[in-house]
């Protein structure tokens, strides 16, 4: 007598996988901050090349002599703030971004867009955010 084993299939649920596969991503969300490249001398925005694109940056201290040094200012990423555009003035931030990723906040340096926004809701609605550089959550 000759006894056939059958496998049980276990299918997964489509919905199951792709539900996983978008938590485990990293992709859950926007930034809790990010950050413009801003002269400290004048408080207006330049392009984002011109600041320290390490996963470290320098902050700024407010010392004098820093001559011609550009820093990442930390904007909170609230909807209803607006991005300055480059050569505009900014406001309503802080240069010390190493004390925002050391309390646990999710962090993005550069990639917003150089004519400015009118909020970050708007922004991260058009698919801004997750295809910038300088992302940091450490």
């Amino acid at each position: 007598m000759t006894t056939t084993l059958r496998r049980a299939s276990r299918a997964v649920p489509l919905g199951l996988t792709v539900l996983a596969a978008s938590s485990l991503s990293g992709c859950g969300g926007d930034p809790d901050v990010a950050a413009v490249c801003v002269d400290p001398q004048t408080q207006e925005r330049v392009d984002d090349g011109q600041c320290d694109a390490s996963d470290d940056p320098q902050d700024y201290d407010g010392g004098s002599g820093v001559g011609g040094a550009f820093f990442w200012y930390y904007l909170g990423t609230q909807s209803a703030r607006s991005i300055p555009a480059v050569g505009a003035p900014v406001s309503g931030g802080t240069f010390n971004g190493s004390g925002l990723v050391s309390s646990g906040r999710s962090v993005q340096r550069g990639g917003l867009p150089a004519d400015g926004a009118t909020s970050f809701k708007s922004y991260s609605k058009s698919g801004g955010f997750g295809s910038s550089k300088g992302v940091s959550s450490s």
